[in-house]
């Protein structure tokens, strides 16, 4: 399995960057998981669009899914368009961004798949494992298993036993940590700190951290270090271009 960052901002992209992004890949398929703001051009310096075998949204928040316009913009608005793109997504996630456009001209672009959080899906060779994790909207965190090989993706969500029992055992944890130490008061049953990751991390026992969303302008060593106050384990930062292989 190998993870590609193609952004890893919390709430906008910073210069020469991306928001949530990252291409999953295995035996020659590619999953899209998130597709935020300003990550389709960071897809097309990888793949082309026709070779996306899915997408995977973890939730409708713009910085999660807006790119899935242009996206699906770039497969339908050709004169040899490749077949309608499984999209994953739970119900309702993603009415704004597909509303874009005018009434049908993305639908044969793409193939809805809404789910209930807890259900497990079959996407390509990967076994996803999905959990309804705490935030402002309705959050899909997932486990994906391919071989041996497990990734675990939060999307966005307060620290909670459901994270670390999604996460146990995970060869990566790939973690929203959009603050360092302190998560202001009316957010903290909805996003985390690196410190809280680091904490999870560890009593999950993953093999290594990554941790992604940072608000823009956080000193990426600093959120580090708070992660590995509590987690002994490798601890990096999800960048644009950053690439993990699993095994």
């Amino acid at each position: 399995m190998r993870i590609t960052v193609l952004g890893g901002c919390g709430a906008w992209p910073e210069a020469g960057q991306a928001c949530s992004g990252y291409l999953v890949e295995h035996d020659g398929f590619t999953l899209l998981v998130d597709v935020g703001y300003a990550t389709v051009p960071r897809l097309l310096e990888r793949v082309s669009q026709d070779q996306v075998d899915a997408v995977f949204i973890s939730h409708g928040h713009p910085d999660h899914c807006a790119d899935l316009n242009p996206l699906l913009r770039s497969r339908a608005l050709r004169d040899d368009p490749p077949a309608p793109l499984p999209v994953y997504a739970l119900p309702g996630a993603l009415n704004a961004v597909l509303a874009l456009d005018r009434p049908g001209m993305l639908d044969a672009a793409y193939v809805l798949h809404e789910f209930t959080a807890g259900s497990r899906l079959d996407i390509g060779p990967f076994r996803a494992e999905t959990r309804l994790l705490s935030h402002w909207v309705p959050n899909a965190g997932v486990r994906l298993t391919v071989d041996d090989r497990v990734l675990v993706y939060t999307g966005d969500s307060g620290p909670s036993p459901e994270v670390v029992e999604l996460a146990r055992d995970a060869d990566l944890l790939l973690a929203e940590a959009t603050y360092v130490d302190q998560v202001p008061e009316d957010s903290r049953r909805d996003l985390s700190s690196a410190r809280q990751v680091g904490r999870q991390a560890a009593e999950a026992g993953v093999g290594e951290l990554l941790l992604t969303h940072l608000q823009p302008g956080t000193d990426p060593a600093t959120a580090r270090a708070a992660a590995a106050d509590g987690y002994q384990g490798k601890v990096g930062v999800a960048t644009t271009g950053l690439v993990i292989d699993l095994g």
